[in-house]
């Protein structure tokens, strides 16, 4: 197999996921014409669903900033020659260390809860993907199959804690109590409110804030650090990696304690941010989104911030567009993003070889 035509730096981050993505619009445009709908008024609902109001904001980069996070431990797994399919389960996990520090504290000062709740996040997620890690690195166990395992397992533990030990006295519904106020994440909109900037109330909460910054220090971490460097030389080459002296099962199994601590992250928004409370299925396959958004950002940090708010402004802008056009219900919006992953992540080369050979003919650099 020959290998993939290659392309100016440029044109491999921008040019080609542009192309992509363009294409998996037209796809999506003749889809909705089949159903009976304009394509170019379905596409206009959905950009006004997404962006058109402060409300569609907010809600479009509350789910940005779930798939920012979960698109950050798929990233970083992958680095290490890593296919990480579990973030979906070390966010929910993650997400039970933060609620419980929440449910435990949440009396106490904001200033008090925050810091633990993100250490308890980290710590849960990293330690559901330590024993995956280790099974990689010590007995040779695949991590896509144990990944996907233990989802299922989380999803189980879950629902036994809300059923049964978790759950709030006198209700039916499997979740916990709600969290005191000192356990809520300041929602942007009053943040903004306190420097005289009005802003609709929406989900949308500092934890956006967060994923930022974790998108920063991801950056730093693997371009700009001797850990990074070994983490992708292990990812790169194994065999070169022991000749350097870097210990590939250690790589294997630091590269997804970060990964799961960065999936943790999920519950910040959605529990603290959102929720105030742990309740089923929280994530809401955000893991598996996160998956299509590393791939189509390249797994670099500005790529996965920049396909979040796309995946984000899908969700959002798919309701609105279900609602308005009746023809296209929710299904319909799924296999629009589903076009999207497709053409943007499992056939990403698609479009290369016509490019590199039109950027050679015009002596593009």
């Amino acid at each position: 197999m020959s290998a993939p035509a290659k392309l100016p730096r440029w044109a491999e981050l921008g040019l080609l996921p542009a192309i992509n993505l363009v294409a998996a619009l037209l796809l999506s445009g003749v889809v909705v014409r089949i159903l009976g709908e304009n394509p170019w008024s379905a596409f206009k609902l959905l950009a006004s669903g997404a962006f058109g109001s402060q409300d569609s904001i907010g809600y479009t980069l509350y789910y940005a900033t779930n798939f920012i996070f979960t698109g950050l431990a798929v990233a970083v797994a992958y680095h290490a020659g890593l296919f990480n399919i579990g973030a979906e389960g070390q966010a929910y996990i993650g997400g039970l260390g933060t609620g419980l520090v929440c449910l435990w504290l949440g009396a106490a000062p904001f200033w008090v809860v925050f810091p633990l709740a993100v250490l308890a996040g980290a710590v849960f997620g990293a330690a559901w993907a330590f024993i995956p890690a280790w099974l990689q690195a010590r007995r040779g166990s695949h991590i896509v199959i144990t990944t996907i395992m233990f989802n299922f397992i989380a999803s189980a533990l879950m629902t036994y804690l809300l059923v049964n030990v978790l759950i709030k006295p006198g209700q039916q519904s499997p979740e916990s109590r709600e969290f005191a106020p000192g356990a809520f994440m300041p929602p942007i909109h009053e943040l903004l409110g306190r420097v005289g900037i009005a802003f609709t109330a929406t989900p949308f909460n500092f934890a956006f804030v967060l994923a930022l910054v974790a998108a920063a220090l991801v950056w730093l971490f693997i371009w700009r650090t001797r850990w990074g460097y070994a983490l992708r030389v292990a990812g790169e080459n194994a065999a070169a990696a022991v000749y350097a002296g870097i210990s590939p099962p250690r790589i294997t199994i630091g590269a997804m304690l970060l990964s799961g601590a960065l999936a943790g992250g999920l519950g910040l928004n959605e529990l603290m941010g959102a929720q105030h409370r742990l309740l089923l299925d929280f994530p809401g396959g955000a893991g598996f989104v996160g998956i299509a958004v590393a791939l189509m950002g390249r797994n670099h940090p500005v790529g996965i911030v920049l396909a979040a708010v796309l995946f984000g402004a899908l969700y959002q802008g798919g309701s609105q567009l279900s609602f308005d056009m009746p023809k296209i219900n929710r299904d319909m919006v799924v296999v629009i993003q589903g076009l999207v992953i497709l053409l943007c992540g499992a056939m990403e080369n698609l479009f290369r070889g016509p490019l590199a050979a039109l950027l050679r003919r015009r002596d593009v650099p």
